[in-house]
């Protein structure tokens, strides 16, 4: 099998020479990367404590762990895995390199992340983990004294939840920063933001400002906009920020990835990419294969979702950049409350959550995508949300004959039972983040009861229904660490050990089934199993080297796990 992988064109050819540069530098690179592998170098890794979970039957089905102690790769393709006891070879002209003892395991994938939102998260306020609106303020002004040459300031990463007063921020707080400089901070979900005085006024809102379709401004009790939006209320915020150059973007983006690379990540699906940003990765590739591989989603909101439609799947000569799936978003967030529930909040009565498309539109866009050929990635959240999606899953995938297409549902994370046995019906995957579950514990039965949240982050349960679970984080919502969520599949519990026991214990993943997860499942997602998510001769040669084993240490201390080298194709990233 051939590790090179060609463009498919359905309809038209890529971009139909949309950037007639790039379509060159793709014919150029794809001839040239075919001479080169004839004569490409042999790399003999030896002295390592390797595991690898084997391909198997199919996705879902129980998979053997090998143990291996060197990996032989020529060029970007694994050639051999060599066992205790077996020979290796001997020739001059490999490249041998001893591994000391070091771990090395598939390198990981990570099914669902946004990668220019975790590059400009670097190079913003960081808010994640603060326990208080104060504290998130003194972070904005130290962030303003450093920066006082910014025409806006901007952030992500708080969680009300998490502060005492367990209440969405105001304007008001921050007047403590810079006051006549706009400011705008996204929730740790995405789901919601925080604006100051400054900002509303630039936007021009006010008491009488309604509040739009799929979305909410929080008030005070005169009616007033206190400074947080929720959904596509944010928008009245967000289109007065100047948008990002496509330079900006490639920075981000070229600064993300290596960064996802340190962490052990080799792949990662982009939930979510505009046309903009994918000209910004077409233009990162001209210089060279992305320093890790990249599944774009194209964004369903995107202004020019038909026209990339039309120019149907594309994936680089290196696969580092594949095109192929659509990502839609159905509905909000559980902590913000807009999640779409099939009934009231446990803890606001009244209150459904937030269909962000009306039920026609979010049909229309599935309908398209799927007739283009493409993967259709929904995210839903709420209970009412992930029903929605699965009925139009079962209407159209019939009507399109896209049965093979591995749907999948984004964040899967409240789910009725009846909708839990769906998933294997339909070859529906859910795409779930392990890290949500014990992010979410402190608030989520809060906001389901008792009742519903036996069908929240049910990862057993879809696994016991047949459902293949493709695992991720949701960066820069969480951390990208995958070391994170394997520690969460596996204990469900947070980095404090709690709550004893775990959380719904009963949902745990055992190490095998969250390692697979993370690699030969999400490569199944992507329909990249051929190639990615396990260690085996003619698949890529994608692997990381760790300072600890894995299968030897206690569960508990999974997320403390160091990455030493992360290699994609053969080559190590960052050396």
């Amino acid at each position: 099998m051939s590790a090179l992988f060609t463009s498919q064109r359905r309809q038209a050819p890529f971009a139909a020479c949309r950037y007639v540069i790039g379509c060159a530098f793709f014919w150029l690179s794809s001839s040239l990367l075919l001479s080169a592998s004839a004569a490409a170098q042999t790399t003999l890794l030896t002295n390592v404590n390797g595991y690898t979970m084997l391909q198997g039957e199919g996705a879902g089905s129980t998979r053997e762990r090998m143990h291996f102690s060197a990996i032989q790769f020529t060029g970007d393709t694994i050639d051999r895995l060599f066992t205790e006891g077996d020979e290796l070879p001997a020739d001059d002209n490999m490249t041998v390199i001893d591994g000391e003892g070091k771990t090395l395991l598939p390198g990981l994938i990570d099914a669902h992340g946004h990668v220019l939102s975790y590059g400009l998260s670097l190079l913003r306020v960081d808010m994640t983990g603060t326990r208080s609106e104060q504290e998130a303020v003194e972070r904005v002004r130290a962030f303003q004294q450093a920066n006082p040459e910014l025409s806006w300031i901007q952030g992500r990463g708080w969680n009300q939840v998490l502060w005492d007063s367990n209440d969405f921020p105001s304007a008001d707080s921050l007047a403590q920063a810079q006051a006549d400089t706009p400011m705008w901070f996204s929730r740790v979900d995405g789901h919601a933001g925080w604006a100051n005085q400054a900002a509303m006024e630039l936007a021009g809102i006010d008491a009488s400002t309604p509040d739009p379709d799929g979305g909410m401004i929080i008030r005070d009790s005169e009616g007033r906009p206190t400074g947080t939006f929720v959904d596509t209320a944010m928008s009245y915020i967000t289109q007065h920020i100047p948008a990002l150059s496509l330079e900006d973007q490639k920075m981000a983006l070229r600064q993300a990835m290596l960064a996802l690379a340190e962490q052990g990540l080799t792949s990662v699906h982009d939930a979510g990419v505009s046309s903009t940003t994918l000209q910004a990765y077409q233009e990162l590739l001209m210089d060279g294969p992305l320093p890790i591989r990249v599944y774009v989603m194209l964004a369903g909101g995107d202004d020019q979702l038909s026209d990339r439609l039309a120019e149907g799947h594309f994936t680089s000569a290196d696969n580092t950049l594949v095109v192929r799936s659509v990502k839609i978003s159905a509905d909000g967030a559980l902590g913000s409350r807009g999640a779409y529930l099939n009934e009231d909040y446990s803890d606001q009565v009244g209150h459904q959550g937030l269909l962000l498309l009306s039920p026609e539109r979010l049909t229309q866009l599935m309908e398209m995508s799927m007739q283009a050929g493409f993967q259709v990635n929904v995210h839903a959240i709420g209970d009412g949300a992930n029903m929605l999606v699965l009925d139009n899953y079962e209407a159209l995938i019939q009507r399109t004959d896209t049965h093979a297409q591995r749907h999948r549902i984004e964040h899967a994370q409240v789910l009725r039972y009846e909708d839990i046995l769906r998933f294997n019906e339909l070859n529906v995957i859910p795409s779930m983040q392990a890290t949500h579950a014990t992010s979410d514990k402190n608030m989520a039965q809060d906001r389901l009861g008792e009742i519903r949240i036996q069908g929240a982050y049910a990862w057993r349960k879809l696994m016991d229904a047949g459902a293949v679970i493709a695992n991720g984080s949701d960066f820069p919502v969480e951390s990208p660490n995958p070391f994170f969520g394997l520690h969460a599949a596996v204990t469900r519990q947070d980095r404090q050990d709690q709550p004893p026991g775990g959380w719904f214990p009963g949902e745990r993943m055992t190490l095998g089934e969250a390692l697979t997860s993370f690699t030969l499942d999400a490569a199944y997602a992507a329909h990249q199993e051929e190639h990615l998510g396990s260690l085996e001769p003619g698949k890529l040669a994608d692997f990381i080297l760790l300072e600890q084993d894995v299968f030897a240490i206690e569960p508990s201390q999974l997320w403390q796990v160091d990455v030493a080298q992360t290699w994609v194709g053969g080559r190590q990233i960052g050396e």
